[in-house]
């Protein structure tokens, strides 16, 4: 699957987060947030956006 908005893909077994055609993070959602990488920047970046 491919998602721009990363709550479809929160509950997934496996994340795989690609940037310039390279795996840069993989994991479940928790393990990627506790990471505190990437994916978590742009997943809290979508949160923040819909609080607003």
């Amino acid at each position: 699957m491919i998602a721009h908005r990363l709550s479809t893909v929160r509950n997934t077994d496996k994340i795989v987060l690609v940037e310039n055609g390279t795996i840069q993070e993989y994991g479940t959602h928790d393990e990627l947030i506790e990471l505190k990488g990437r994916y978590y920047e742009m997943f809290t970046k979508q949160v923040e956006n819909y609080l607003e």
